[in-house]
């Protein structure tokens, strides 16, 4: 996707690119810092956060809470700074840095190389957990099992941020392994329809992220519970899956001990022509509470999810 290019955007990238070139174990370090000045300074949507936490896990005491938001923070902490130092890994000298850092690890390859191989299309959908920032490395995480696709191969969605200078920064940031391949597949979720229609006949592995309370004039779902609360989501990436019977998994992007990420892909549905949305976004909720409990953490809490 063709992208504008403003001073503003320019010398603020800058900026990152430069920070970012510092060692990963410099960013960690100061994670805790940035993790502190949110919680402690800010008091960044503290209110939301622990409003979130109390209604998702009402079975955990007030001491709990406080520790799911600290480690929240910790968390959110390591994706700012992962992030500024992912937008430093560009060109070939980039992504060996990226591979060799072991930042984020893909499991079972061979499961997203199975659908791909045997399926039109494949929907993979994720959420807010892990650092969805770093999907851009895709093509360096997979260290078990080589991925049979390219960057010629992958769609990946976004939404429009208010500020123009940001939204250019972070998208060039997102994109930084990408810059010298193929890639054409940073898509606004607006134009979504249209790339996929236009790419009917291609070979595509579509990324979207799904966990946002549905927008204005988006279609609704209700998938009942979704850790203890009503939930209405947005059925578009699996109204998409259905219309083209794209295959559908949902990644599962996990907090490893002592820092990093596994990738893991678990399958919805083989053939989404013979499902529905509304079965699909009920099996990705189910999965996706499963594991929030088992890293309470390990999600953007400072969002309203219920509304």
């Amino acid at each position: 996707m063709e992208r504008k290019h403003s001073l503003g955007a320019a010398l603020l990238g800058g900026y990152m690119r430069l920070r970012g070139s510092l060692p990963l174990g410099y960013h960690r370090w100061w994670a805790k810092r940035v993790a502190w000045f949110l919680q402690k300074v800010m008091h960044y949507r503290e209110k939301e956060v622990m409003v979130n936490l109390a209604r998702s896990f009402p079975e955990k005491k007030y001491k709990e809470l406080n520790e799911t938001a600290r480690r929240f923070y910790l968390h959110l902490g390591d994706i700012i700074t992962e992030s500024i130092w992912f937008g430093a890994c560009r060109g070939n000298k980039g992504c060996k840095r990226l591979r060799r850092s072991h930042l984020v690890e893909i499991t079972n390859a061979e499961v997203l190389n199975r659908l791909f191989a045997d399926s039109p299309q494949v929907m993979a959908m994720e959420c807010h957990t892990g650092n969805w920032e770093l999907i851009g490395g895709f093509f360096n995480y997979d260290y078990q099992t080589p991925l049979e696709m390219g960057p010629e191969h992958i769609a990946v969605t976004y939404n429009r941020l208010h500020s123009a200078v940001w939204d250019e920064v972070m998208g060039k940031n997102r994109c930084a392994t990408l810059t010298q391949t193929s890639f054409d597949g940073y898509c606004e979720s607006r134009e979504i329809l249209r790339y996929a229609v236009s790419h009917r006949r291609d070979k595509r592995v579509y990324v979207f992220i799904t966990d946002q309370f549905p927008y204005k004039f988006a279609t609704k779902h209700h998938v009942g519970k979704f850790m203890n609360q009503d939930t209405e989501t947005m059925n578009g990436a699996a109204a998409l899956a259905c219309k083209m019977n794209m295959a559908v998994v949902y990644l599962r992007f996990m907090c490893r001990e002592g820092g990093g990420y596994t990738l893991t892909f678990v399958p919805i549905a083989e053939r989404a022509g013979d499902s529905t949305p509304e079965k699909i976004m009920e099996e990705y909720y189910r999965l996706l509470e499963e594991d929030l409990r088992q890293q309470p953490w390990n999600y953007l809490w400072s969002h309203k999810r219920w509304k």
